[in-house]
């Protein structure tokens, strides 16, 4: 898996959402290197990590695993958004001897129903060819019914090449694997709940993180604390990066040692 590591401390390893990849949180990981070791990651099938034909999140949990093995960290901190908050819980949930806290931002560990078809949609009916250019790219991913920051959010996907342009996400394998993303379906070993400290962040705007949620939140992570971002959607790290930036190091810094 392709990551990068930064700063020195105790460990913070840094989880992006579905479409994204590891510089969606460089700016919280430019804060928090300065007193911890900052671990940024492209999820399989994202950026240049490798592509799976089929992803899961026990399956993508233990890969995240392997790359703190793989730099010899015993514990870290995780803060995951959105799918990568998903992926951060069952790392909690399935190896919870290797996480010290979780920050969870705008997800929930629920089942939710499909909310995707008209990006996957426009994605899959964009051509991509000599004659492709970014403009025309945006153009028809708008015209299919996206609205033009995440048109633009999808479009960092792009990556030239001598034809024209590629996607360097996997796309078929996201599409095969949307059911267990959208999904919670964990083989939990005698582990239904989290015991340590866990922070749910949720836009004030955004309907990810609902009351309806609370019970199946507290149930799995009984130690949890919430805070709502006002006047912040789905992506509140990108539209409130100082306030959330700063909600999630005073987390970090309290659940040390």
């Amino acid at each position: 898996m392709h990551y990068v590591s930064s700063g020195q401390g105790e460990a913070v390893l840094l989880i992006h959402g579905l479409f994204g990849n590891l510089d969606n949180l460089k700016n919280l990981g430019s804060v928090l290197q300065q007193q911890h070791q900052v671990i940024r990651v492209d999820v399989p099938n994202h950026g240049l990590s490798e592509h799976w034909d089929n992803m899961d999140y026990p399956q993508i949990a233990d890969a995240m695993i392997d790359v703190l093995d793989d730099l010899h960290i015993k514990q870290a901190h995780v803060v995951g958004h959105s799918m990568g908050g998903k992926i951060a819980m069952a790392m909690a949930l399935l190896h919870p001897e290797r996480i010290k806290s979780l920050v969870i931002a705008d997800i929930a560990p629920v089942t939710y129903t499909p909310r995707h078809q008209t990006v996957f949609a426009g994605l899959t009916s964009l051509v991509l060819n000599s004659d492709t250019t970014r403009k025309s790219a945006l153009a028809h991913l708008i015209n299919a019914g996206i609205d033009e920051p995440t048109s633009q959010f999808l479009l960092k996907n792009l990556q030239r090449t001598d034809s024209g342009f590629e996607w360097k996400m996997n796309l078929s394998g996201l599409i095969q694997s949307y059911d267990r993303i959208i999904g919670w379906d964990l083989p939990l070993v005698g582990n239904d709940h989290f015991d340590k400290p866990a922070l749910f962040i949720r836009g004030g705007e955004s309907n990810y993180v609902t009351t309806e949620y609370r019970d199946e939140i507290m149930r799995q992570f009984p130690h949890a604390s919430a805070k709502t971002l006002n006047g912040t959607g789905h992506w509140l790290h990108a539209q409130k990066p100082e306030i959330f930036n700063r909600i999630v190091s005073e987390f970090i810094e309290q659940n040390q040692g």
